[in-house]
């Protein structure tokens, strides 16, 4: 088959499903062209030809139903050539509505029907959409009545030289029929040809975007496992550093391995994002102790720094309020860290300000206002450019990725609402959250230790027996208390040491566990893989199991959820999920697994530890409730 032939058939079914939503456009105008020249050919056959005209176009409906649906996109076979014959029907009915114009209304009725064909024509060259095959079963038929036209002229007595002259205009006419189809064949042609190449491009696009959002990843997760053991060896190192020389040297380390995972961070939160693979929760969340709590987590380097970092307008806040408190807490500490990096004196202050609106819901703007350097023209209308290095671009002259305000705008407007800032040279700058939160329930909070809480100490706790029943349904926690030092983990209380599995098929990550839980009174098991896992857990209870996610053969969730079915000793035993994928859709995975508590990659020691504190607590109230 020839190109031309190909491009014909591709705009026949087209063709098709114009006429169809142009059928009721041909009764009303059926309709109406019955009722004008009522007066000429009498009411009766007015009505008789409305009455066949509408029958043929239920008919060519009836025909090309399963074109119109999608099911037949080529005229083969006996419905293409029956469509043929209904479409010359359709055109020849409507034209023959001429003949008795001619013969019974004499020249002026002629002139109506050289009107009338002319309208029809036209009407039947746009509605082929180029297609050969329908231009010539709906166009030729009238064309055909309207040659006749000079012929008709002669019967009535018209001069030679007239009938000459529509003779001519009649093929100039034609002649202008079949370019305009040519015209409209070659457009057809051309938009199809160009929304293929853009349907091709946009799955290659969405393909790319697949493959690299599986690659970084892929990435993100090799890449956390040197990160945890950097900062967990520094850890280690630093409990057991003399000099201050030395301590100095191992702080470098540590800040080096907190900079690598806030960059990392960064770098797979805007890879989300920009895939549109990243959601925002809506629950129950008390606003007034996260703005607390974060103004507290800020104190501390504030004061280090010499800076006053002030909460004004707390009392007009709500308490309690609906939406994603963990994506405004990461936009927070987003921003008070800017204005913290960027003010070398003065205050950084926090201006929060709430009314309801009319449905009921808290309107909410956050001010972060600080003494910095304020910014240029230049330099606002590049703020939110991911990776903006160039010269006088915030990320060049101080540093960082150049994500995480363009983080913080997309996170805010997958929260509904707008993040804008306003600043000049030499007078600061001010960051305004503007967001909408629902009212909220206190009865929907569920006890959660937030990425604040890092800095609380966790207090020894009983050891848990291996049986014991876990809390019904528990749901998964974010990482917590990674400010926990291992003084700060549970202690021996005289009885067996904690019996603890270690599951990572990286054996970096296995040591840097143990290294980790060398400070507390246990012993330690590893397996490299979910299947390993499994055949250890057959053989010895174990009082806490520490379970990466992704691994090969078997991972850490179907391990996670064939332990719990085998119904053995370690069926109740907590599970704490070791991952790099910390999105909320990865949490909930890891939740219906039936994993207890959530760590993400890199490691440290107070992460881990303040894991390892709360579950063994869970564990034992839970068999403190069961006992009772």
């Amino acid at each position: 088959m020839t190109q031309t032939a190909a491009d014909a058939l591709t705009v026949w079914a087209p063709a098709i499903r114009q006429r169809r939503k142009s059928m009721l456009q041909r009764l009303v105008m059926g309709a109406a062209t019955a009722l004008v020249f009522s007066p000429v050919l009498g009411w009766v056959f007015s009505a008789a030809w409305l009455a066949v005209y509408f029958l043929i176009q239920f008919l060519e409906a009836a025909i090309f139903a399963p074109v119109v649906a999608g099911r037949i996109k080529a005229p083969t076979g006996w419905r293409g050539l029956a469509g043929d014959l209904v479409l010359v029907l359709n055109a020849g009915f409507l034209g023959s509505l001429t003949i008795p114009l001619w013969l019974v209304g004499g020249p002026m009725g002629g002139v109506a029907a050289a009107v009338f064909l002319s309208a029809g024509t036209v009407n039947s060259v746009v509605m082929s959409s180029g297609s050969m095959r329908v231009f010539a079963c709906t166009v030729l038929p009238q064309l055909a009545y309207l040659a006749v036209t000079p012929l008709f002229m002669i019967q009535w007595g018209a001069p030679p030289h007239f009938v000459t002259a529509v003779a001519i205009g009649v093929l100039s006419y034609t002649v202008f029929c079949l370019n305009t189809r040519r015209h409209i064949f070659r457009v057809g042609v051309a938009e199809s040809r160009a929304r293929l190449d853009a349907e091709v491009k946009r799955e290659e696009a969405e393909t790319a975007m697949t493959n690299r959002s599986a690659f970084l990843a892929a990435v993100g997760h090799d890449l956390r496992t040197p990160i945890s053991a950097i900062l967990t060896g520094a850890s280690e190192l630093e409990n057991a550093a003399k000099p201050a020389s030395a301590r100095q040297q191992i702080a470098l380390i540590t800040d080096a391995g907190l900079m690598m995972k806030a960059m990392l961070d960064d770098l797979l939160d805007h890879a989300r994002l920009d895939a549109g693979r990243m959601n925002v929760e809506s629950r129950d969340f008390d606003l007034r102790q996260l703005l607390s709590q974060t103004a507290r987590l800020w104190a501390g380097p504030a004061r280090a720094k010499g800076l006053r970092l002030r909460l004004a307008g707390a009392r007009t806040l709500p308490r309690m309020v609906r939406g994603d408190a963990m994506r405004l807490r990461q936009v927070l500490n987003n921003l008070i860290s800017n204005a913290m990096k960027f003010t070398e004196a003065g205050s950084i202050t926090l201006g929060l300000q709430a009314w309801p609106d009319e449905h009921g819901a808290h309107v909410l703007l956050i001010n972060v206002a600080d003494t910095g350097p304020g910014m240029s023209a230049d330099q606002l209308a590049r703020l939110f450019t991911p990776y903006d290095q160039t010269t006088d671009g915030v990320a060049a002259l101080y540093g960082g990725s150049g994500l995480g305000l363009a983080i913080s705008r997309d996170l805010i407007q997958l929260m509904g609402g707008r993040l804008t800032v306003r600043s000049a040279p030499g007078e600061g700058a001010v960051f305004t959250i503007s967001l909408v939160l629902p009212r909220g329930s206190s009865a929907e909070i569920q006890t959660a230790l937030t990425p604040e809480a890092r800095g609380l100490v966790a207090k020894p706790l009983p050891r848990a027996a291996p049986a014991a029943p876990p809390t019904p349904e528990p749901e998964l926690q974010p990482e917590a208390l990674a400010g926990a030092t291992a003084e700060d983990a549970p202690a021996s209380d005289g009885e067996r040491p904690l019996r603890v599995l270690v599951v990572d098929d990286h054996a970096i990550n296995r040591r840097a566990i143990q290294l980790i839980l060398q400070s507390v009174d246990c012993e330690i098991a590893m397996a490299e893989d979910g299947l390993a896992a499994l055949q250890a857990c057959e053989g010895a209870p174990f009082d806490v199991i520490f379970m990466d996610v992704r691994m090969p053969e078997l991972d850490g969730r179907e391990t996670t959820r064939r332990l719990r079915a085998a119904g053995g000793v370690n069926a109740a035993t907590p599970v704490i999920a070791v991952t790099a994928d910390t999105a909320p859709e990865d949490i909930a995975a890891c939740t219906a697994a039936g994993m207890n508590y959530f760590v993400s990659k890199p490691l440290t020691p107070g992460s881990l530890l303040g894991a390892l504190s709360q579950v063994l607590s869970e564990a034992a109230d839970a068999a403190e409730s069961a006992a009772a």
